[in-house]
């Protein structure tokens, strides 16, 4: 740590004897072009994106207006070529809004947002332009292309009727309205939520209040109480890491109300940062932008592109687990009733005291807890086990290059090579919670793998929200946590393994509910013994994980699925509600989710894993409409880790196959064809079933 603060000091030393030439519109003489973030300020950010606006309007142009006779170079590929610098300088701001936003970046978004949504609402709307690409696909049949370049073709001919091309002048006016105003209200919802993630803090001064609390979340709390000047004290956030240990472990009822209660009103506070009205908003014009386009609503818009198709598809399998999941956790409800009854407690088990009780079960039923499990998950060697499979896997390397410029001291750079050697990308790691980045976890890239119309390496980044190392304790992961990493790791590989000739279909561009199959599949190698054998080691006496804990770990993989399947599903089935609507009535967004809820008869002792107004994924995201793609892809990834289980762990056969056909074909072809020339089938749900315990 000590030596990578001194690497990222030395490059703001670096950036203010630079020259004064913009970043954005200099050579990047950095080892493999990665971007030269002490070079960057937030001062940079707007006039790049203005040039780089600019300059793509005048490729465009020139494709619209060439004379020659529309074909797949002079068109389709001409296109591929076009907004290099615009495309540089979004890779760099996307990540950095999310990943180590500050008040001025915030307030660079709400100016470039409308900008970038009119210069897409232009492109999209150029008359000449979609005259050429219809001239092109309309003759497909004809062009001999093969399945990428016809793929390329369909999917910017359907950019442009999905984006407006065909309608009349007055409606594509009327979209593109509705398009600059949602750009400011999707970025003005996840601004607010993190507000709310970093505003609320339980302050501890008794104690006696830190009651059953262990002695790492103790110390973390305290730590953060010093870093808030509050020294002495004890502070909880409402970052996970925080937040979910206390649930698990404080004795205070009432403390465990408060902070639950202060994690779900998030975004419903009736306050500067209340979100209800702007999600309102946002799903009336998604409403009235679909209707425009020829759909009913958002939902079949959305999964037109999806491997669903439709949105009964979507609700037919969401409905198909909720009735085995409520029963399950109908089941959990009475085992943890029955321990407040047998502890004298005269109270009913309530949403706040899940965790809590859930943690006691475990304790009774397993003899685990995960307190248990986190001596020996410490983050590094988590990571370097994540590392081991893939290397087992697919004969890639991981080389950390403290040399390379990192835009946090908190990031790692790793250079990840192929078996011969070969250079294939870079990976970012930025692991812990702090006020300037949002919540939860994900990959992006600062840039993405191509071959068109140059060879150009992917640069992937892995962000999460892990529990941070304190005093001489480093960061110990619980086992969700741990599965958290192995997840976001999976869409890196499918990043980084991509091999693909266009920009436009490689790595993660796949459709929503495909993209999900690369990540899920990692976790199952999380805790499969050969793999914790590898990486579970005890951070103080490096003995590995006890047998008895590996087997507890298998034997409580079922613990808990009923929560964890209820509160994911009604969260999928409140995304759908909100995006089948088909008009554009203003709903109040308690009453409308209320409803919703109380239409699956959701029990009330589980609240949906988010809420309308903090459910980033969803108003903030790309997962409108969309959530369900978890449980989609489990269907997927249940079934293809069979594959290797019907032959081995890590049988080559079966992992190259993986590599060819998902994590390298990026959007080539689609989804199902590339799934079943892995698979040699279709995927089936009973593996799913049988992993979660609804069979």
């Amino acid at each position: 740590m000590k030596k990578l603060t001194v690497i990222f000091l030395m490059g703001m030393l670096l950036m203010s004897c630079a020259k004064k030439e913009k970043p954005f519109f200099m050579e990047w003489d950095t080892p493999f072009g990665v971007p030269p973030f002490a070079l960057i300020t937030d001062k940079d950010y707007l006039p790049a994106y203005e040039k780089g606006i600019e300059q793509e309007n005048k490729e465009i142009a020139e494709i619209a207006a060439n004379p020659e006779a529309p074909t797949f170079a002079n068109t389709i590929e001409a296109m591929e070529k076009t907004g290099m610098l615009l495309r540089r300088v979004e890779n760099v701001f996307d990540n950095m809004i999310d990943a180590n936003t500050n008040d001025k970046l915030q307030a660079i978004a709400q100016k470039i947002s409308p900008m970038m949504s009119k210069h897409y609402d232009d492109i999209s709307m150029n008359a000449a332009l979609f005259a050429r690409v219809k001239a092109v696909y309309d003759q497909k049949e004809t062009l001999n292309l093969n399945p990428e370049q016809l793929m390329l073709l369909t999917e910017y001919y359907k950019d442009f009727v999905r984006g407006g091309a065909n309608l009349n002048d007055a409606q594509k006016e009327e979209l593109k309205k509705i398009n600059s105003e949602l750009s400011v209200l999707t970025l003005k919802f996840g601004d607010n939520v993190l507000a709310e993630d970093n505003r609320f803090t339980l302050v501890i001064e008794d104690s006696a209040d830190l009651a059953g609390l262990p002695e790492s979340v103790i110390t973390a709390a305290a730590e953060t109480a010093k870093e808030k000047g509050q020294e002495g004290k004890w502070i909880f956030t409402l970052h996970k890491p925080s937040l979910i240990p206390f649930l698990q472990y404080s004795q205070k009822r009432e403390l465990r109300e408060k902070m639950f209660r202060a994690y779900n009103d998030r975004g419903n506070n009736n306050d500067e940062y209340d979100n209800k009205q702007i999600l309102a908003r946002i799903a009336a014009l998604r409403v009235k932008s679909a209707q425009l386009l020829g759909y009913k609503t958002h939902a079949d818009f959305v999964l037109e592109e999806n491997m669903a198709k439709t949105p009964a598809n979507v609700y037919d399998l969401l409905m198909k687990l909720w009735t085995p999941a409520q029963k399950r956790a109908r089941g959990e409800v009475k085992e943890m009733q029955a321990i407040i009854d047998a502890e004298g407690n005269n109270f009913k088990l309530e949403a706040w005291d899940w965790w809590y009780y859930a943690e006691k079960l475990k304790k009774a039923k397993y003899a685990l807890d995960d307190e248990q499990l986190r001596p020996y998950f410490k983050l590094e060697n988590v990571r370097n086990g994540a590392f081991f499979v893939a290397t087992t896997l697919y004969g890639i390397d991981f080389e950390e290059r403290p040399d390379l410029p990192v835009y946090h001291p908190d990031a790692k750079a790793f250079e990840v090579k192929d078996v011969d050697g070969t250079h294939i990308g870079i990976l970012y790691t930025d692991y812990f919670p702090r006020a300037s980045k949002r919540g939860g976890a994900w990959m992006d890239s600062f840039r993405k793998q191509s071959n068109f119309p140059a060879k150009e390496s992917p640069v992937i980044c892995n962000v999460c929200n892990f529990t941070k190392p304190s005093g001489d304790t480093p960061s110990l992961l619980s086992l969700d946590e741990v599965e958290t990493l192995f997840h976001e790791f999976g869409h890196a590989l499918h990043g980084l393994l991509s091999n693909c000739t266009y920009y436009r279909l490689s790595g993660t561009a796949v459709p929503r509910d495909f993209v999900e199959l690369p990540s899920q599949i990692m976790e199952n190698w999380a805790t499969e013994p050969e793999v914790l054998k590898y990486y579970a080691f005890h951070y103080q006496t490096g003995e590995p994980l006890p047998d008895e804990l590996v087997a507890k770990i298998k034997n409580s993989s079922l613990f808990n699925q009923g929560f964890n399947t209820v509160e994911y599903l009604a969260a999928s089935i409140l995304d759908m509600d909100w995006h089948t609507i088909a008009d554009t009535t203003l709903r109040d967004a308690v009453v409308f989710e209320q409803q919703s809820l109380d239409k699956i008869g959701l029990i009330p002792e589980i609240v949906s894993r988010y809420k309308s107004p903090f459910f980033r994924h969803i108003f903030a995201g790309g997962y409108s409409a969309g959530y369900y793609s978890y449980i989609w892809a489990e269907v997927l990834d249940s079934d293809a880790f069979q594959a290797f289980k019907e032959t081995s762990l890590f049988d080559q056969t079966t992992a190259q196959a993986f590599r060819e056909n998902i994590l390298a074909a990026g959007g080539t072809e689609d989804p199902m064809i590339l799934y079943k020339r892995f698979r040699h089938a279709e995927p089936r749900i009973e593996p799913l079933l049988k992993k979660r315990g609804l069979d």
